[in-house]
């Protein structure tokens, strides 16, 4: 940004005792300060911007790992349900199908009935709720009878037709009954809740960083500069300092 002097200023100035030509010097020396500043302040700015954007990236990544995370496990549940093989290789992994469906203790409709029941108790409404111990403990005696109940009036048709298979009953209903509990121990105290917001906030604080630093133990605006001592234009009014 070029500095212009109003002919006043060069009088005060001369009047100082500084000549035509250490004026034209001071007003070199603030240009170019000038424009380092702009610049440095340029990059500094982008790399706060890439830094805040980074962590806004990270943030929104980790909001949506909840509904991620709910959406594998009930995937895996299926998958357990259906009796499927967990196959790990090269890193990886898949599920391979069942090798002997006949003997697995649910069907495809038991199944699909479990799962729909599942889809209610495991969700982000649920985990991201706010519930007493207390409470929980009754919503969990509630569907643990409400489950046992299904099981126990429909189990021909969800696939539990022989003696081996009806074996099976209360391991498969501890195990659905704790998958519930997990989801529900999550909201114990608005827990989960709790967490999202304060790294919602840690998110927010961090971007408001940006423009404040450190200079002589005072807190500044960032790309403030003092002129150098013997510039002439320090004692011109503050115009340029």
């Amino acid at each position: 940004m070029a500095v212009k002097l109003s002919p006043q200023d060069i009088a005060d100035l001369k009047k100082q005792g500084y000549s035509e030509e250490e004026i034209s010097k001071a007003i070199g020396e603030i240009e170019r300060e000038e424009l380092q500043g702009s610049s440095n302040s340029q990059t500094s700015d982008q790399g706060r911007n890439k830094q805040i954007s980074s962590f806004s990236s990270k943030q929104m990544d980790d909001i949506a790992r909840y509904q991620l995370e709910l959406n594998d496990l009930l995937e895996q549940t299926e998958h357990v349900l259906k009796g499927d093989i967990l196959i790990i290789e090269n890193g990886s992994k898949y599920w391979a199908d069942n090798p002997k469906p006949e003997k697995n203790p649910l069907n495809n409709e038991g199944i699909r009935k479990i799962m729909l029941e599942l889809q209610n108790y495991i969700n982000r409404h649920i985990i991201l709720g706010d519930y007493e111990e207390k409470d929980i403990n009754k919503i969990m005696k509630g569907y643990g009878h409400k489950l046992k109940d299904l099981l126990f009036m429909k189990y021909e048709e969800m696939g539990m037709d022989t003696e081996e298979k009806r074996q099976e009953y209360a391991s498969l209903v501890t195990n659905i009954v704790n998958l519930v509990y997990g989801s529900y121990s999550r909201a114990k105290d608005g827990g989960e809740r709790r967490s999202l917001r304060e790294m919602i906030n840690t998110g927010y604080n961090y971007q408001q960083q940006g423009n404040v630093g450190l200079q002589g133990g005072q807190v500044v605006q960032q790309g403030t500069r003092t002129r150098g001592v013997l510039n002439p234009m320090r004692y011109i009014g503050g115009k340029y300092v």
